[in-house]
C-alpha cells in the first residue's frame, strides 16, 4: 500500500545535493530544529550523487533515498546535469527532486520546472526563515504527499 512517507514506518531518507558546508550544516539544523524524523545522507557533488543513487562504489550500501534535495550550482556536475540523467534513468525518474538552491533567477526556475524538478525552493537567507521554509517542505513531502518508494 502506498502512504505519505511519514507513515511507512522507518525514517525517510532524505539524499542532500549540497557543496556549500555552510548550507548542509543549515539544512541538517533545520530538521533538527523542526524536530523531523529524518535519515540525512549528503554528497557535495552531483556526480557522487547519481553514484548514490545507483549505489556506485562507494555507496554500494546507501539506502535508497525517498526525497532529493538539489542545488544548482556544483562542481565536477551542475544540478541541470543531475535532474536530466535522474529523468533519463528508468530505475531514478520516480524521485521527487526539489531544487533547494540561492538563485531566484526566473531563467533557472523555469529550466528546471522544464526538465520536471519537483519543487523549486529558493534558499532563505536567514536561519528563521529557512527552518521554516525546511519545516513546510518536509510536512507537505514527508507527511501529505503521496510517493512511489522502491527498495534497491
Amino acid at each position: 500500500m502506498i502512504q505519505p512517507l511519514s507513515m511507512r514506518g522507518r525514517h525517510a531518507v532524505v539524499l542532500l545535493v549540497e557543496d556549500n558546508e555552510d548550507h548542509v550544516f543549515l539544512t541538517r539544523a533545520s530538521f533538527e530544529e523542526a524536530k523531523l524524523q529524518i535519515d540525512m545522507r549528503h554528497v557535495d557533488d552531483g556526480a557522487k550523487c547519481l553514484a548514490f543513487l545507483r549505489k556506485q562504489p562507494p555507496y554500494e550500501d546507501a539506502p535508497s533515498p525517498d526525497l532529493v534535495l538539489l542545488d544548482i550550482h556544483m562542481p565536477r556536475m551542475d544540478g541541470y546535469e543531475v535532474l536530466d540523467a535522474i529523468v533519463k534513468d528508468d530505475a531514478l525518474r520516480h524521485l521527487p527532486v526539489i531544487v533547494l538552491t540561492t538563485s531566484a533567477e526566473a531563467l533557472d526556475i523555469e529550466r528546471m520546472y522544464g526538465m520536471r524538478c519537483s519543487s523549486y525552493i529558493a534558499k532563505p537567507l536567514d536561519f528563521e526563515s529557512f527552518t521554516k521554509a525546511v519545516a513546510q517542505l518536509a510536512g507537505y513531502w514527508l507527511n501529505l504527499v503521496v510517493v512511489p518508494h522502491r527498495d534497491g
